[in-house]
């Protein structure tokens, strides 16, 4: 009796264990997009100009998440988002200030040129 308890018990576990191991490979399970940083948009960084003031930049793309106090001039902001359980994909951008004005834009973002046509 004790044995055939134990070989139940052993089958159960080893199945669930076997299970959980492969659920990740199931095509029917949901998995949902995993979204970590900053949440950054093409319409957010077109609205970027050089020359913006500090607060104008924050207004646009929110506070930096990396904001180093040995580079005050220098704001990073990272994406990574992992869609769906599929491979894992971040992006970077990194703002750089003279004093309290936007210099300069680097990264895997970058503002369109405006295409405004004006009247005259």
């Amino acid at each position: 009796m004790k044995k055939h308890l134990f070989t139940c018990n052993l089958v159960i576990v080893g199945s669930l264990l076997i299970g959980c191991s492969s659920l990740e490979q199931l095509p029917f399970v949901y998995k949902p997009d995993v979204h970590q940083g900053t949440i950054i948009t093409q319409e957010m960084v077109d609205q970027l100009k050089l020359g913006m003031t500090r607060q104008q930049v924050q207004f646009v793309l929110g506070s930096p998440p990396i904001a180093d106090p040995f580079h005050t001039d220098r704001w990073d902001y990272v994406e990574a988002i992992k869609p769906g359980g599929k491979r894992l994909k971040s992006r970077r951008m990194t703002m750089f200030f003279e004093g309290n004005q936007l210099v300069a834009i680097e990264g895997d973002w970058q503002p369109r040129p405006s295409t405004e046509q004006h009247d005259g």
